[in-house]
């Protein structure tokens, strides 16, 4: 069977917030960042979570809500997106086959959605798998698998890891899109609007 590790990138700055932090934004009575770790930690699998310090209110919410998620400490996570994703992957262990990399600030994303791409993962083991909405778009999480730990573990900047995804396409291997519903691979909310907007569509959207 092939061991997965889910890594959730959760020590960005949130910039563009201006004094908010969208990852404690409140949905459905409980931060963005315990929806999502909890969503990853119902699969079954391993959740490591990249926050910025243990005295960070992020760090809080992990002790609060998610005490089955592993943190991960990022010093030089100012650096951005690849510094988090270079000490998510440097502090797995060598047991896993495939780490599951995804952005904390994606409210969509729901346990069935990380399932349908794990499930994709066992048929597929060798193959980079990247989540899709139902347009097609190419989104969140991705997969890869181990030999491409190196790699992730040497990014720099704050491209997170499209430069291995370029790479691995101009080599001829084949990124395999896993289809989830609407835009749950897609929606990403970085701004105060956008949150705005975000709930009001939800507010508009009938149930069921």
């Amino acid at each position: 069977m092939t061991a997965i590790a889910i890594l959730i990138l959760a020590a960005g700055a949130a910039r563009r917030m201006r004094g908010r932090d969208k990852l404690l934004e409140q949905i459905n009575g409980r931060p963005l960042l315990a929806q999502i770790c909890a969503a990853a930690i119902s699969t079954g699998q391993e959740v490591h979570v990249t926050l910025p310090s243990p005295d960070h209110p992020r760090a809080e919410v992990l002790r609060d809500h998610c005490k089955d998620a592993t943190p991960v400490y990022v010093p030089d996570a100012a650096e951005g997106m690849a510094a988090s994703i270079r000490a998510g992957v440097g502090a797995l262990s060598r047991d896993y086959d495939a780490v599951m990399i995804m952005p904390a600030d994606m409210p969509e994303l729901t346990a069935k959605d990380l399932m349908q791409v794990l499930a994709r993962i066992r048929t597929s083991p060798d193959q980079i798998l990247r989540a899709t909405g139902a347009d097609g778009t190419f989104g969140h999480p991705v997969v890869f698998p181990r030999r491409y730990f190196t790699a992730l573990s040497q990014l720099t900047g704050d491209q997170g890891a499209r430069a291995i995804l370029k790479a691995a396409q101009h080599q001829g291997e084949v990124i395999c899109p896993v289809p989830l519903p609407a835009s749950h691979a897609l929606t990403d909310l970085d701004t105060p609007e956008a949150w705005a907007a975000w709930r009001q569509a939800q507010k508009s959207t009938p149930a069921g």
